[in-house]
């Protein structure tokens, strides 16, 4: 998927049951970059549900309970998204002019949808953006829109435009009309959205010198969203580096979480791992190395034994063919004593 940058939008607590639903739209200027000229991705939390791309031509199902919509539903999604595409081709000719761009590789993105909360409680939320940067976004509480940069301030004066309203329209579908799909996408594929996997955790680190980088390898859970940190007994460690949450093949997911530190006297340096799949959160407990040290301890012990037991040998050895010397000459210190004569 075409990564939509500073557009992604967390909305999933670790706690819960609460569901989103969600829509990525991406026009480019440039359809010869392997790219489509435009496409649409849906989400439900964090499974991909259905896709439109200028290629294809048909909204289509990703996921197999998603089949179970009427057959309806997809012509009239497949006629919206043609619409969609008519304005993202026309909107990114037009962000190009206001940006003065005469060529190159040039995108439109937008972000929607809603959330329905465990505790029944619904948010919305709509975000536009240009080359990877915000360019608009509508603010829930006046339901108005406003710019992020100074070319976007055309389209936000056009858009709060009384006559036109734009944003009350956006308020009537996000808190409505999507929060019933967003309920029929969740029954459908409850089993799916609903299943809970214990994540798997491994911690590690690597010393250089007074430093240390700890490592906590966090893999197999679902659903996607999970909180995982390093603490210093009940402190949080802030430097700390993360990288995405990834798929796995199996449609589990995995994260890993570093932190260099410099451990002290008293120090005990934990994972923290919080997931819904868990009764409470886990703290996986890091300790160095010593199996390393116990194993050279043990080699040198068995390599002075082996010397030992070496010279051991050898003196006994030498200590026996001086036994026999000593009665060589004893029998012929006998053979020429003159009391035998």
């Amino acid at each position: 998927m075409w990564p939509l940058i500073g557009l992604l939008l967390h909305v999933s607590a670790v706690c819960s049951d609460s569901h989103s639903l969600r829509y990525y739209l991406t026009g480019v200027s440039a359809p010869g970059s392997g790219l489509p000229e435009f496409s649409i991705v849906g989400y439900v939390d964090d499974r991909e549900i259905a896709n439109y791309n200028s290629e294809s031509g048909r909204y289509r199902p990703k996921v197999q309970w998603m089949e179970k919509m009427e057959e309806g539903y997809w012509e009239e999604n497949t006629q919206n998204a043609k619409g969609n595409e008519a304005t993202f081709r026309y909107n990114v000719r037009i962000l190009m002019e206001r940006f003065n761009q005469r060529g190159g590789f040039h995108s439109y993105q937008s972000m929607y949808g809603c959330e329905l909360r465990d505790d029944g409680g619904v948010t919305g939320y709509q975000q536009y953006g240009y080359d990877g940067r915000e360019f608009l976004a509508l603010d829930t509480k006046t339901w108005t829109y406003v710019p992020t940069m100074a070319q976007a301030q055309i389209s936000t004066q056009k858009w709060n435009n009384p006559d036109v309203e734009v944003g009350e329209r956006s308020k009537h579908y996000l808190g409505n009309e999507c929060i019933e799909f967003l309920k029929k996408h969740v029954e459908i594929g409850r089993e799916d959205l609903e299943k809970r996997v214990r994540p798997q955790v491994k911690v590690s680190g690597q010393e250089k010198g007074d430093t240390v980088k700890l490592h906590c390898q966090v893999y197999g859970f679902h659903p996607q969203a999970v909180d995982v940190k390093w603490m210093n007994k009940e402190d949080e460690v802030h430097s700390y580096e993360t990288t995405h949450v990834l798929p796995n093949p199996d449609g589990t997911y995995q994260i890993r979480v570093s932190a260099e530190v410099t451990p002290k006297d008293g120090d005990r340096y934990s994972c923290y791992v919080d997931h819904s799949s868990l009764e409470k959160p886990q703290y996986i407990v890091w300790e160095p190395e010593k199996s390393s040290v116990w194993v050279i301890a043990v080699v040198v012990a068995v390599v002075v034994v082996a010397l030992l037991g070496i010279g051991g040998f050898f003196f006994y050895r030498r200590r026996k063919a001086g036994y026999k010397e000593t009665s060589t000459w004893d029998s012929s210190s006998d053979s020429s004593n003159p009391a035998n004569s």
